[in-house]
């Protein structure tokens, strides 16, 4: 009998792949959760059951917060990457992580097959397709949802004959809540024109008086909250999420290119991330040296495409992860943030390596390593070549 691993959600579609995989196709499921930090325990345990409650032979939960922010949360904050300028990668990271981890366990019991519940319309597919044929090429991956094509209640009727009967109502918003950011999908991100209401967001304004934080960052990472330490990086990124979330802060809407091409729109909240990314960016401005932040920027913006791309496995990222770490050498100290409802404010920064040291002046006020002369001579030394360029532009004439 083949052995074949499912990443399952304990949805709709992954349960119809159980029941299509274990009795039409006569295939041992051993079906895979990833946690990545965005399930209780009560969750995982009910998606369990109902994994076994399917006829799975196996079921495994993949507990991977603290890898998955050893391995990628940490080097979206050492890069500030947001896509667009907008999306801090919320569910396209923890997708990418998702997939590795499912394709890792089936190499790791010899699975002769791996599957997963994608459709034909988005991301996800081609990011799981990547990781299992990188991982574990030799495997056979199989899309029952993509390649049958299935409506929604064609998929309900097939588990009803099977016996399998629950309350299989769509919710009018798809929530996928995680470690990273929660992302709301709905039929005002089907168009370009709409946003989504307020009741569309999970988390609601509970909280009106404004207040302050502060983040301390280690080389880079976010270690104590309101001096509050973390051994766990994990607990410090759930705490600002505490603080923020009554303020409904981190709300938006992303709109992206797809990998398959087409325009994609989602809202999300993410106060945790944009919180800290904003934090430790002003935090850089202060430390980092202007090529230092010239090069990180550029580098960002293609480490957070490839990854969004399903790219993780790429050598190249392990490169940038390289200069990523490297650079944070000095990004140690302490940021001031103003939480009020629906938006934040980064107010200022405290460290010893803050290049803005008045031992050296005061911009626009008092300078004490230079004199009048000295920039004399370097304005004219550093004007020398378009002023030549403008003399021969006029003698030509």
């Amino acid at each position: 009998m083949k052995k074949v691993v499912l990443a399952f959600s304990g949805g709709l579609d992954t349960s119809f792949c159980v029941k299509y995989l274990n009795e039409d196709k006569g295939m041992e499921v051993h079906s895979v959760l990833v946690d990545t930090g965005g399930f209780t325990d009560a969750e995982i345990a009910d998606i369990e059951k109902k994994a076994y409650d399917l006829g799975v032979k196996t079921h495994y939960t993949a507990r991977v917060a603290d890898k998955y922010y050893k391995e990628c949360i940490r080097f979206l904050i050492f890069g500030n990457v947001l896509k667009n300028n907008t999306y801090p990668l919320s569910v396209s990271a923890e997708r990418i992580f998702q997939a590795v981890a499912v394709a890792e366990y089936a190499r790791s019991i010899g699975a002769n097959a791996i599957a997963h519940g994608s459709t034909g319309a988005g991301n996800d597919q081609v990011r799981f397709d990547m990781a299992f044929r990188i991982i574990v090429p030799d495997a056979e991956i199989i899309t029952p949802i993509r390649d049958l094509r299935l409506s929604r209640e064609a998929e309900i009727d097939y588990l009803k004959k099977k016996g399998v009967e629950r309350e299989w109502h769509k919710s009018t918003y798809s929530i996928n809540q995680g470690l990273w950011g929660t992302s709301v999908g709905g039929k005002e991100t089907l168009n370009s024109w709409d946003s989504l209401p307020e009741e569309a967001y999970p988390t609601q304004l509970t909280k009106k008086k404004p207040s302050e934080i502060t983040l301390d960052f280690v080389k880079g990472e976010l270690k104590a909250v309101n001096n509050r330490k973390f051994r766990n990086p994990v607990d410090a990124i759930r705490r600002v999420h505490e603080l923020a979330s009554p303020y409904a802060i981190g709300r938006d809407t992303h709109v992206g290119d797809t990998i398959i091409g087409i325009k994609g729109r989602v809202g999300f909240e993410a106060p945790a991330p944009l919180i800290i990314i904003k934090a430790h960016h002003l935090l850089e401005k202060h430390v980092l040296t202007k090529w230092q932040q010239y090069w990180k920027q550029n580098l960002a913006e293609w480490y957070g495409m490839l990854l969004h791309e399903g790219h993780f496995n790429e050598p190249v990222l392990r490169d940038i992860e390289a200069f990523f770490t490297s650079s944070q050498e000095t990004v140690t100290g302490t940021v001031r943030v103003k939480l009020a409802p629906y938006n934040f404010t980064v107010l200022g920064i405290r460290s010893a390596y803050d290049l803005m040291s008045d031992v050296f002046g005061s911009y626009g006020e008092m300078n004490n390593a230079w004199s009048g002369d000295d920039v004399r001579g370097f304005s004219k030394i550093a004007s020398n070549q378009v002023m030549i360029h403008q003399k021969i532009q006029e003698l030509a004439k």
